[in-house]
């Protein structure tokens, strides 16, 4: 298994498989930067569902009586308050009912 000398395998070696592997990178680190952001709020959601469920009302019903009592609490506040503060959450459920 010896190698001629000067050849090498990979993309160290090579520039322009290196380029690319630079470029595809790039390119993935850009659409995951999107795909965090929806995975975050997708998690939220289903701990506000969860906690909204257990107070016996739908998380589309407390999303509406949220806007239509003019409470502007985004969804990540709603889930930290689920997790730190489920009395204070509780409280915003009854206000909305």
């Amino acid at each position: 298994m010896s190698q001629t000398k000067g050849f090498r395998w990979g993309r160290k070696s090579k520039i322009a498989s290196a380029k690319q592997a630079v470029m595809k990178a790039l390119s993935y680190n850009y659409r995951d930067r999107k795909v965090r952001k929806r995975d975050f709020r997708r998690a939220w959601e289903v701990s506000i569902s969860s906690a909204c469920k257990a107070q016996g009302t739908s998380y589309s019903k407390f999303i509406f009586g949220l806007k239509k009592n003019k409470i502007e609490l985004n969804r990540k506040i709603l889930a930290g308050l689920v997790i730190n503060n489920p009395k204070i959450f509780e409280k915003i459920i009854e206000a909305v009912k």
